[in-house]
């Protein structure tokens, strides 16, 4: 039976599944690829804006708080996002009215926001790795319609704006509480003009200058605190707007990563072209924010706190991780009070409905200040997010799997020799995994934990582990985190042949030639040893052992033709077997592409744009 490279992921936005045929149950062995995909920074989320009214709960119940979130044994978050509120003038919504330092002589009052300052010293004090100080909106008196939403950030106060910026994470340093990234803008194409919260406008052809102000402030300053840009509401904006800013000259060198919001609930062609603009600029790419998505995917008010919320938070980092190559994922606001019920009554904080929100983790009563009550309220996406923050740490190397079955996303990280795998299992129905590590030496359990309907990040069983592979069965609609220790790192190599989708054909070297610069086609698949292709650690497609597929000539165009030539470890020999069944170029961030969408023998094969054509797809058997 042939195994699809994309088998186990979800390609569009639907966050369940149907229940796996007996084909699909079947135990199918999945690969990890010996190649490193990329480097993990961080799990994150932010503390907008309940932070303002956690200032008037109970230290106890605070220092629960920032346990659950930063602690060993809670999320042990790598990232939290601080944010600098504008002053909130004209934001009707009063727990969304963030204080601002500035005052209305120029200077600063440094008592104002209470509650984010404690939670940020409190991500310091627990070592969150990375702090981001992020902005809805600038204070009132740099933008057009003198409010903190509705307006554009004036232009001429780019230098008063990226003072005030600098000024705030000097503050935090001599505090102790170091601000490693500023985020200048976010979602800079909605002004949020309804104000029910900050925003501001920031145009494109202006988001450079910002940038370069900034980078050139904080430099002057002796400041180590880098920037994120530009927090794009959709990655359809990343792609066409961020391009057109961070090649004008002086800006991207002040540019740590470029960071972008799924709230388009994007293709994975999308996704993928994502990487690319990326790639293309030299920069790390992170998905910086995300919730509020509904049982069939998309954008949808609705509150749900059961495994349903949990399986599409698993779902979207996958697809950040697996198919934009995203080294950072971090949820919108970790705490919120949009129940859309009287969380004391009855079933309210364990049932779904459609009058709240998915904003939060964890959630608290609304109505605390009248009624006193300050109890936490665990969702299972808190324990899905647990799933990947808690075990994937900073410095782990996602590498990527191949062949997975139908409805089960697996993400596999490796650290040191410490293999991290969470498998999520989006069927209804229990399904068999069998899965290869490639690892230099053999694998051993360490730990295991689910979260499922009756599960919360619950000690489980160890699965089968032998010869370096795993075998289990996966309960339906599950999230399990499998810990397995190896001595040494990294994997060796997978042989295997890669067949076309589309035509059910082999890749090939035409005529079985050897020389260097034979193309590549497909052809009936034959068992030859022109067909046999090793993928390396290093990331080379091997044929005839000492042969690499390469871009012709370094080609980066649409068209390039696929060839051998002896491995040189060029960066055009470099390929990635993509869990979407796309096969990708480093070098070009383009897809191994079937001329024409041909089906025939001889067919060539070549790069083009990626575009999730099926001539684009690649299957193992």
């Amino acid at each position: 039976m042939l195994k699809s490279l994309a088998a186990g992921l979800l390609l569009g936005t639907a966050l369940t599944v149907p229940a796996a045929s007996p084909a699909a149950a079947a135990a199918a062995r999945a690969e990890v690829s010996p190649a490193p995909a990329q480097t993990i920074e961080a799990f994150g989320a932010s503390g907008a804006w309940w932070v303002n009214d956690l200032a008037n709960f109970a230290p106890a119940v605070q220092q629960r708080v920032a346990g659950l979130l930063f602690g060993a044994d809670g999320l042990a978050l790598s990232a939290y996002r601080y944010n600098i509120g504008g002053g909130g003038t004209g934001v009707t919504t009063p727990a969304r009215a963030a204080q601002t330092f500035r005052t209305a002589s120029g200077g600063y009052d440094w008592n104002r926001d209470p509650g984010g300052q404690a939670f940020l010293r409190y991500a310091g004090q627990y070592g969150v790795p990375d702090l981001i100080g992020f902005v809805n909106s600038a204070p009132a008196v740099w933008t057009s319609n003198a409010k903190s939403c509705g307006g554009t950030l004036d232009s001429a106060d780019n230098q008063a704006f990226a003072t005030y910026l600098a000024d705030i994470a000097q503050h935090f340093d001599g505090q102790g509480v170091h601000l490693d990234y500023l985020s200048p803008m976010n979602e800079p194409t909605n002004s949020f003009d309804s104000c029910g919260q900050e925003g501001m406008l920031v145009p494109t052809a202006q988001r450079d200058d910002v940038v370069r102000t900034l980078g050139a402030t904080l430099s002057a300053r002796g400041l180590s605190t880098r920037i994120s840009a530009d927090e794009s509401t959709s990655v359809s904006a990343f792609n066409s707007e961020v391009p057109q800013w961070i090649n004008q000259s002086g800006t991207a060198q002040y540019v740590a990563n470029l960071a972008h919001h799924t709230y388009d609930f994007p293709t994975d062609t999308a996704r993928t072209a994502a990487r690319n603009v990326g790639r293309a600029a030299g920069k790390r790419t992170w998905a910086s924010e995300i919730c509020c998505f509904g049982a069939t995917g998309g954008w949808s008010q609705g509150y749900d706190p059961t495994i349903g919320g949990a399986l599409g938070l698993a779902g979207i980092v996958h697809r950040d991780l697996s198919v934009t190559y995203d080294t950072a994922f971090h949820w919108w606001t970790a705490l919120s009070s949009e129940f859309g019920c009287a969380p004391a009554t009855g079933n309210c904080a364990t049932t779904a409905n459609s009058a709240g929100w998915n904003d939060g983790l964890i959630y608290y009563d609304p109505a605390y200040a009248g009624n006193g009550n300050q109890s936490l309220y665990l969702t299972k996406r808190y324990y899905a997010l647990a799933q990947f923050s808690r075990f994937v740490r900073p410095g782990a190397v996602r590498h990527n799997v191949t062949g997975a079955p139908a409805g089960v996303q697996v993400t596999a990280f490796d650290r040191g020799g410490q293999w991290t795998l969470v498998v999520t299992n989006q069927n209804t129905s229990a399904t068999a995994l069998s899965l290869h590590l490639n690892a230099k030496n053999n694998v051993s359990f360490a730990e295991a934990r689910r979260t499922s309907a009756t599960e919360s990040l619950a000690s489980i069983a160890a699965p089968s582990v032998s010869a370096g592979t795993l075998s289990t069965s996966l309960p339906a609609r599950s999230i399990t985190t499998y810990v397995l220790n190896q001595s040494g790192s990294a994997g060796t190599s997978l042989s295997t042949t890669l067949i076309g989708t589309a035509s059910g054909r082999c890749l090939d070297v035409v005529g079985a030639g050897t020389a260097n610069g034979t193309a590549v086609d497909v052809w009936t698949c034959n068992g030859a040893t022109n067909q046999a292709w090793t993928h390396t650690a290093a990331g080379e497609l091997r044929v005839y052992g000492d042969r690499c597929l390469e871009a012709y000539q370094q080609g980066t165009a649409d068209g390039t033709k696929a060839v051998i030539y002896t491995c040189n470890g060029g960066a055009n020999q470099k390929w990635q077997l993509n869990a979407n069944g796309i096969i990708t170029g480093d070098q070009s961030g383009k897809c191994l592409d079937v001329s024409g969408g041909g089906t025939t023998n001889g067919a060539a094969v070549i790069l083009w744009t990626c575009n999730g054509g099926s001539n684009q797809s690649w299957q193992r058997p």
